[in-house]
């Protein structure tokens, strides 16, 4: 393509890339807030099992991941660029693999058939489809722009998806999903067959929104490979990676705010459901979650241009921590009260989870930086393993955690001991790992705001000569 015909980055990118995650998060989070419902109280599956599930899975996406970062960075560029084509690819099959993974009429099966079913469905979607559509649409990013305003603001943007998602899904799924019985008790409805229904329609959402990234977004950092450039092998790329503090400090951050957050949203169901016996309010209160981080996007560019990524996110972090830990020793037993005080600790992360994209490609360019090399599709894919580790410690240590404090999944009620378990995971575990998140930013990520525009320039100034020559 003839470089002056290239449209410049604006607001159609922006929205593009912002469907790109609005897409991943519907089978994304539909799964980190009910699959692990849909396997302990439709189809009896133990949490302990379900923990385990997790974790093996993990495992897989120790090859997958990085797989598929080297066949994105290694692979010729089509004529729909170096990422896009993925989204292109693996759009059917990664909503196809989700809506296998809530079939309810094995809810009668055989114990045997049901664990090989979980396993089958569960690494078909998460390991291979999800991470073959995740690396590309993550890293496609830092081909977009190279301008730091221009990706924090996809950075918000695709935060801005996550959260449309998390409105759909937290807000409609607990509705849709429980019923009231005549006892009063929270309930699956229809003894769990809405599953597959609504995973259907989140699945045929989840290709009309990657449709939506495929044709709105454009990549115009086009880094040409040296054919005269010396063949490095996949270990020395890998030492010139996990040698990268960025990198490090940044995975220790997001492994902390994955295990802190998604083992909030999975046991937050349970404690709405079962502590409160209100689930209506768990929808209020992921409302408010939204509807504030919404807002907050509006004012993430100037908060990080005046005060840089990682300087505001670690004072976010720690009012986030503050506030559940607050809740955890208060015992708070109204609802309401409780539901609005979350939503309002909950900001914090909000913020960070609006801006953590952005850091990722300060990463990337300061791992350039440092070995000379762009690894865009292996470091994002490192990233993404990382993510996934957070994703199953959380998942696993909600199951276990869950068996720990005695919940029995197949019970109407739950006894006083293991409702005060669930209300000490939900406020004061994830309040201290928030406080962790804090800290690994603090002390560890070393890219300041100086430090990333020093990257930005050098770079930029880097290509601009090779352009020259």
């Amino acid at each position: 393509m003839n470089e002056k015909a290239v449209k410049p980055f604006g607001l159609k990118d922006k929205i593009g890339y912002m469907f790109g995650d609005f897409g991943n998060d519907f089978t994304f989070i539909f799964s980190s807030t009910f699959l692990m419902v849909f396997y302990m109280k439709v189809l009896g599956i133990s949490g302990a099992a379900v923990g385990t599930l997790f974790l093996v899975a993990r495992f897989v996406d120790a090859f997958t991941d990085v797989t598929m970062g080297r066949i994105v960075d290694t692979c010729k560029p089509g004529k729909d660029g170096k990422f896009r084509r993925w989204i292109r690819i693996m759009a059917g099959p990664v909503a196809i693999a989700s809506f296998l993974m809530y079939q309810s009429s094995l809810a009668d099966a055989s114990m045997t058939v049901k664990m090989i079913y979980m396993y089958a469905t569960y690494i078909l979607w998460g390991s291979i489809c999800y991470t073959g559509i995740n690396i590309p649409y993550g890293s496609m990013a830092s081909a977009i722009t190279d301008v730091p305003e221009e990706r924090t603001a996809l950075s918000t943007f695709r935060s801005i998806g996550a959260t449309l998602a998390q409105l759909v899904i937290g807000v409609g799924g607990p509705m849709i999903i429980y019923m009231t019985d005549a006892a009063g008790n929270q309930v699956i409805r229809n003894d769990g067959k809405i599953f597959p229904v609504v995973a259907g329609i989140f699945s045929v959402c989840a290709i009309i929104c990657y449709i939506i990234c495929y044709k709105c977004t454009t990549e115009r950092i086009k880094i040409q490979p040296d054919p005269n450039a010396e063949k490095i092998s996949l270990a020395k790329t890998f030492g010139a990676i996990f040698s990268n503090r960025a990198l490090l400090g940044i995975i220790g951050a997001a492994i902390f705010l994955l295990l802190s957050s998604l083992m909030l949203s999975s046991v937050n169901t349970y404690l709405y459901a079962d502590y409160f016996s209100n689930i209506k309010a768990l929808s209020v209160y992921n409302m408010i979650t939204m509807v504030c981080s919404l807002l907050m996007a509006t004012i993430t560019g100037v908060v990080v241009k005046k005060y840089g990524k990682k300087e505001s996110a670690a004072v976010a972090t720690i009012f986030t921590g503050a506030v559940f830990l607050a809740l955890g020793f208060l015992n708070v037993k109204n609802v309401w009260v409780f539901a609005i005080a979350a939503a309002v600790g909950y900001l914090g992360v909000n913020y960070f989870n609006l801006i953590i994209w952005a850091n990722i490609i300060d990463v990337i360019d300061d791992v350039e930086v440092k070995s000379g090399k762009r690894e865009d599709g292996t470091v994002y894919a490192v990233y993404s393993f990382a993510r996934k580790v957070g994703q199953a410690l959380a998942g696993g240590l909600g199951g276990y955690a869950l068996g720990i404090i005695g919940y029995a999944s197949a019970a109407k009620t739950q006894t006083a001991e293991v409702l005060s378990g669930l209300y000490k995971l939900a406020t004061i575990v994830p309040g201290i790992l928030f406080i962790c998140v804090a800290l690994m930013l603090i002390f560890v990520y070393p890219l300041t705001k100086k430090k990333v525009e020093a990257n930005v320039e050098f770079l930029r100034a880097k290509r601009e000569g090779k352009n020259q020559a």
